[in-house]
């Protein structure tokens, strides 16, 4: 967006954070009441519209609370889904039911028996989830910091480095869904897709923008994406080698519905791929053979096409297949690596707020 245009677009934008601002009000008052639960709720949220990184956090999170001997329970609003209303996600689900990163979560921990439920009013989804599984222990909300019905035990706001909310305006001047204001809810906050090697000095620097908003204890901490190697999306696929140092760029192709897939082209970069055409959709976008059969005309034989975990999700519908047949698609594993302490900072931190509920 244009600085003229974000200019023009201000009277707008303060509109907007005065009713966001008022809502806000209401429950900090009393007004308008926020559910609690017979367990704890650790919500992963954002002020900003897009992605900031909050499905890997969201896994790093449930791996740490079954390291530490937790039922954890998964509840998200399951946007781009066509179902609606309180659902609890089965065998029988998909992407197109539950939503893609749900349906990331499933997969990722059906394995671990870590159930996982979608709806738009999260407090029917947490009744739903203790009606279903009374073993649960925590429920940890994906994206729900404007989801004031139900109160968090623990609020995580995460913020992208490369884009703070503290330099942001409130829509539609800017991607913020509340003003700046809104961290002060925030009991950790984490700047995310970081640079693994962050000098200090730049980490202080942050530190004290965020401060300007947030409570005066609550912890900032850094998390950079740590990337795997390829994972063939169709089964029986065979594993592709890293592209191997000094041989030369290995031509690849990209597909994308994601709000920023930047990261993950420029990790493909460093790793030695040749980016020959990307496709970019918008984030949760429904794929349609028609976009597979526009990326197999960009494709050669021995190309690679890599995509996100997420977007795989949605390209194994099948009504996709046919056109999936013979790519060769691979997804890169994105999870979190925290600077310095961090991890032992949230790790310090759970017992605490877990035990609250107790």
């Amino acid at each position: 967006m244009s600085s003229v245009l974000a200019f023009l677009l201000l009277p707008f934008s303060w509109l907007y954070a005065a009713v966001m601002a008022g809502r806000n009000w209401l429950y900090d008052a009393g007004w308008k009441q926020s559910e609690t639960f017979a367990v704890p709720l650790l919500n992963v949220g954002n002020l900003r519209v897009g992605g900031t990184g909050k499905t890997p956090h969201v896994m790093w999170l449930v791996e740490e609370l079954l390291r530490q001997g937790h039922r954890p329970a998964i509840l998200s609003r399951g946007y781009g889904r066509r179902t609606s209303g309180p659902r609890l996600a089965g065998p029988t689900d998909s992407a197109a039911t539950v939503g893609d990163e749900p349906w990331q979560y499933v997969e990722a921990f059906a394995a671990q028996g870590v159930p996982v439920a979608v709806a738009e009013e999260r407090r029917l989804g947490a009744q739903l989830l203790l009606l279903q599984h009374p073993e649960t222990t925590v429920i940890v909300l994906d994206d729900a910091y404007q989801h004031r019905a139900v109160r968090p035990t623990l609020n995580v706001l995460l913020t992208e480095l490369a884009r703070p909310f503290y330099d942001d305006e409130v829509l539609p001047a800017g991607r913020l869904r509340e003003s700046r204001s809104g961290a002060i809810r925030a009991d950790i906050i984490i700047v995310t897709k970081c640079p693994p090697a962050l000098p200090m000095a730049e980490q202080q620097a942050v530190v004290q923008r965020v401060r300007r908003y947030s409570q005066p204890a609550a912890p900032v901490i850094f998390s950079a994406y740590d990337y795997g190697q390829p994972v063939a999306v169709l089964p029986g696929a065979l594993p592709l080698a890293p592209s191997a140092a000094g041989s030369g760029p290995v031509p690849a192709l990209l597909l994308t519905g994601i709000a920023q897939p930047g990261p993950l082209r420029e990790h493909l970069e460093h790793r030695g791929y040749s980016i020959q055409h990307q496709a970019a959709f918008p984030d949760h976008h429904a794929f349609q053979p028609a976009d597979l059969v526009a990326v197999r005309a960009h494709w050669q034989a021995g190309w690679p096409i890599f995509t996100t975990e997420k977007d795989a999700t949605r390209l194994l519908a099948p009504e996709l297949r046919a056109a999936l047949t013979g790519l060769p698609f691979y997804t890169i594993p994105v999870r979190v690596a925290f600077l310095g302490d961090g991890a032992a900072v949230v790790r310090q931190l759970l017992p605490g707020v877990l035990a609250s509920k107790i």
